[in-house]
């Protein structure tokens, strides 16, 4: 029997940025999570995926 496997969609990071979003800098506290992650994790300073973590958490400047 063959082994079939399904095609695996694409991680987030991978898929192009719409056009209709903005980018929005983390606020000092979301920084301070995406650190704390990155700490948490071993790693000596936070990834894309950090960042992206507290980001959707809505620890962005401004108005959502």
């Amino acid at each position: 029997m063959a082994d079939r496997k399904k095609p695996r969609e694409k991680n987030f990071w991978d898929k192009p940025v719409p056009d209709n979003v903005r980018h929005k800098d983390l606020s000092v506290k979301g920084v301070k999570t995406a650190k704390a992650k990155a700490r948490a994790a071993g790693r000596p300073y936070p990834n894309m995926v950090d960042n992206i973590t507290a980001a959707r958490a809505g620890l962005t400047k401004g108005k959502r």
